[in-house]
């Protein structure tokens, strides 16, 4: 027990008797933690401001038996933008609901943490495809979380010296023209898919959206991130893009 210094971004909040809030922060260190923030719904509060939802501060949180207590807070940034357009906001509101189920308390989420607040920035800031962000979105998560596909080889017959047409669900990862005649759940995948999904893989995860392809392309993308993602988290993400 004891008074504890952090940086965390909310990924949760509701209200908790009159003025109070509970809240879930994720946390480069310490993982995803529940904190009750006493007063914060009050009109002056210090805690106003830094206990939104989407904020990301510095915190200086008091651990008691059962949860966090919330003594103050530095925020550092809100985006703006994204809770002034409501598409935005719906996008962020999606990557943040995956967020909050792959994370756990106690666990070091540094990586998981460094891609949402690239990702809600670009959302924020930037004038992209939506559509397109939350596809490199969840690839990157996957890699990320354990899953990262097999792009080396075809992930199923391993042989390296072919070319890679298809994407297959089953087998993790690029199959070849022959192999994917056999997985019939494979999804067809272009020149541009390939290197895109290569390139999200493999590059910093501070350029991972500095990059662009055709539109065809970005629906094969988004097909493949949306299917795999759903299969390896073994839940369905709906959202109507």
């Amino acid at each position: 027990m004891g008074t504890i210094k952090t940086k965390g971004i909310i990924i949760s909040e509701n209200n908790l008797n009159d003025f109070d809030k509970m809240l879930i922060i994720l946390t480069p260190g310490m993982g995803k933690i529940s904190c009750v923030a006493k007063g914060a719904r009050r009109p002056r509060s210090l805690l106003l401001g830094g206990t939104q939802l989407l904020c990301f501060a510095d915190y200086v949180l008091y651990k008691g038996s059962n949860l966090y207590r919330m003594n103050s807070c530095d925020t550092i940034e809100v985006f703006y933008p994204i809770r002034t357009d409501i598409e935005k906001l719906e996008y962020a509101s999606y990557i943040t609901k995956i967020v909050r189920d792959v994370t756990e308390e106690n666990q070091n989420s540094y990586r998981v943490l460094q891609l949402f607040l690239n990702t809600l920035y670009v959302i924020s800031e930037k004038d992209l495809d939506l559509n397109f962000v939350v596809s490199i979105f969840k690839i990157r998560l996957l890699s990320i979380l354990g899953f990262e596909p097999n792009i080396k080889k075809c992930a199923n017959c391993e042989e390296k010296n072919c070319e890679f047409t298809h994407f297959s669900i089953k087998d993790n990862g690029f199959i070849c023209e022959s192999c994917a005649r056999q997985d019939t759940s494979s999804i067809t995948m272009s020149k541009n898919t390939k290197s895109a999904i290569e390139y999200i893989i493999g590059s910093d995860i501070k350029k991972i959206f500095s990059f662009d392809i055709p539109e065809k392309d970005k629906k094969e993308l988004q097909l493949i991130s949306k299917i795999y993602l759903n299969e390896k988290l073994e839940k369905e993400y709906k959202f109507e893009f």
